[in-house]
């Protein structure tokens, strides 16, 4: 059994576990200086009262790079879990009530795997704001904006590809996804399961496809993720899905499995250009879910 300690423990100072993220995510002392609009050596000094307190390092320094001790690492989680804790506390005060509806467009792949984490937290900054969400694909829905039957739209692009206006959240890789043990990337024709005409991971895949001069066969269509990842599970056939799906279930195909690289994808963001207070704090909340995804991979 541990014994007692006979005086509190220290307490953290967020603007330094602000100061620790920020070094963590740049790798750059400068930079992050630069980000939380103090000096460098103001920086230098936070990080040094850190360590004391922790009586650990948290960065292995040299003259060209910064890297996270395994200490580091470890702090790192905490860190960004105290910032989000606090932000969500003190937007429950400061955050003035705001009324009024939201209407929002989202690619189907995002409507159910990102939606419903984004709009839980809304709901508890946001409760008098009611969101009227929409599932269709990007091409439509960016028709529905161009309508001004949509306050905010989500899109999936090719990359570099963004509608005019539309704002990048994300960019990541379209990898092929097969089944854990599978073997339908080894037949021939491939057999390969596809999203409707417009859709930017489709023509990303055929593209590939062509390059490499490989035979397929659409043996499976769906508008639907969930959909898609029935056919993969099955092993019926092969898929193109932002790595980020892949979850624990799918594995991901590459040069090993005779499989073309694909390519990089985008999520933009698209807002009406004279929003109401409702859609600005809703934009600004889905930009906030994003930031934090860029540096976890979570929501």
């Amino acid at each position: 059994m541990n014994a007692p300690l006979n005086h509190p423990l220290p307490l953290l100072d967020l603007d330094v576990l602000r100061t620790f993220v920020a070094i963590a995510e740049t790798g750059s002392f400068t930079t992050a200086a630069n980000a939380v609009f103090r000096t460098p050596s103001a920086v230098s000094m936070q990080i040094k009262k850190l360590e004391d307190i922790l009586g650990r390092s948290v960065f292995l320094r040299d003259a060209r790079s910064v890297a996270l001790t395994t200490d580091g690492e470890m702090l790192l989680g905490y860190a960004r879990r105290m910032l989000a804790i606090n932000r969500e506390a003190v937007s429950k005060f400061i955050i003035p009530d705001i009324v009024g509806v939201v209407r929002l467009g989202s690619p189907d792949d995002f409507g159910e795997r990102v939606l419903p984490f984004v709009l839980k937290r809304f709901a508890q900054t946001h409760p008098a704001i009611a969101v009227d969400v929409i599932i269709d694909q990007s091409s439509n829905l960016r028709r529905r904006m161009d309508d001004r039957a949509l306050d905010i739209t989500l899109l999936t692009n090719a990359c570099k590809a963004n509608a005019a206006g539309a704002e990048t959240l994300l960019t990541e890789p379209i990898v092929w996804a097969g089944a854990k043990g599978g073997c339908a990337h080894m037949r021939e024709p491939l057999p390969v399961s596809l999203w409707e005409e417009g859709c930017a991971w489709r023509a990303g895949a055929l593209e590939a496809l062509g390059r490499e001069g490989r035979n397929y066969r659409v043996a499976y269509m769906s508008a639907h993720t969930a959909g898609q990842r029935a056919a993969i599970l099955s092993d019926l056939a092969v898929a193109p899905l932002p790595k980020s799906f892949l979850g624990e279930e799918l594995v991901e195909l590459g040069a090993k499995d005779g499989m073309p690289e694909i390519g990089n994808y985008s999520l933009a963001m698209i807002v009406a250009p004279e929003a109401s207070a409702p859609v600005k704090a809703a934009a600004d909340h889905i930009r906030a879910a994003f930031e934090t995804f860029n540096l976890t991979g979570k929501f």
